[in-house]
């Protein structure tokens, strides 16, 4: 897909700096920080032709759902990635909000029980901040690892989450 057929926008959301970009396909980004310049600036360097999106409808239903840290998003997902890493995302995708499991439970839920550090790594390589819900996965002995956009912001969406309880 050509990069000039990405749009963003970036603005704020209760975790900070937000970035949200998407192609004709849907949702191909979607990344916190503390800055959202820097945010743009890291898309820029990838896409180089990707254009401000001026409707902004996007980032606001992303901000509300990671605001609102349930339900879901009624936009439609585009990642990019390895078949591998597509089987990971979409294993992701069915970890309940207020639940957790490891890298290892993780590597056995898609059949990969050796596989445990590609099942990291496409957990660090997950393109949609928290709408693929990667902050739900955990080391083996329950300490958090690390998180592509801070362990802080891990923490405290585990924790909004923990508090919302269990959603269908």
């Amino acid at each position: 897909m050509p990069s000039s057929e990405i749009r963003y926008a970036a603005g704020q959301c209760s975790l900070g700096a937000l970035l949200v970009a998407r192609s004709p396909a849907g949702l191909c980004a979607i990344s916190l920080g503390d800055d959202a310049d820097a945010l743009a600036a890291g898309l820029l360097a990838t896409h180089p032709e990707a254009r401000p999106d001026s409707d902004g409808a996007a980032l606001a239903q992303v901000a509300a759902f990671i605001d609102t840290s349930c339900g879901t998003l009624a936009l439609p997902l585009a990642p990019r990635g390895t078949p591998f890493q597509q089987r990971v995302w979409q294993a992701l995708g069915q970890i309940a909000p207020g639940h957790t499991l490891s890298y290892t439970e993780l590597a056995l839920r898609i059949g990969a029980p050796r596989a445990v550090r590609a099942v990291a790594g496409a957990c660090a390589a997950n393109p949609l901040a928290v709408v693929i819900p990667c902050h739900r996965v955990l080391r083996r002995d329950g300490a958090l690892a690390g998180y592509r956009w801070g362990e802080a912001r891990k923490r405290a969406l585990l924790e909004r989450e923990a508090r919302l309880g269990s959603h269908p």
